[in-house]
């Protein structure tokens, strides 16, 4: 299976503990950082996505198959 790839400002959504949610991609993080509190373990062999949530406005760090684009 192909690897997903997102890009800065591509719509995306996830599954959530309410349903879907909904953001758009700030960036690709492709090493060790926090995001809000949490510790993210990207690398680029792994990378993640942050996310700012269409909602709420905060930022959120997902990995690229939790992941799916969304029409803009």
């Amino acid at each position: 299976m192909a690897e997903k790839e997102f890009h800065e400002g591509d719509h995306v959504s996830w599954a959530s503990h309410s349903g879907r949610a909904y953001g758009v991609i700030k960036e690709k993080l492709t090493y060790r950082t926090h995001v809000r509190g949490h510790t993210v373990a990207a690398s680029e062999e792994e990378p993640q996505y942050r996310i700012r949530n269409d909602h709420s406005g905060r930022d959120v760090a997902h990995r690229p198959e939790a992941l799916r684009h969304e029409p803009t």
